[in-house]
C-alpha cells in the first residue's frame, strides 16, 4: 500500500468532513432565522374572532333573550 496515497486519502476525507461540518452549519443558521422569522408572523397574525367580526360586523353583537 502507498502511504502518500493513503495519507492524500485520509486528507481528502478530513476535507469533506470539515465542508460539510460547515455547510451544515449555515443551514442550521438559515432555519434558525426562518423559524424565528415564522414565529413572528404568527404572532402578529389576527386572531380568529378579529377575522370573523371584519367579515361580519353586525353578526353577534346583538342579543335578544325572552323568559
Amino acid at each position: 500500500m502507498d502511504i502518500a496515497a493513503l495519507s492524500m486519502g485520509m486528507a481528502q476525507s478530513r476535507l469533506m468532513s470539515s465542508v460539510g461540518y460547515a455547510v451544515l452549519g449555515n443551514v442550521l443558521d438559515s432555519m434558525e432565522s426562518a423559524g424565528s422569522q415564522i414565529s413572528e408572523l404568527l404572532g402578529s397574525a389576527p386572531t380568529a374572532s378579529s377575522m370573523e367580526l371584519s367579515v361580519n360586523p353586525h353578526i353577534g353583537a346583538n342579543f335578544d333573550m325572552s323568559v
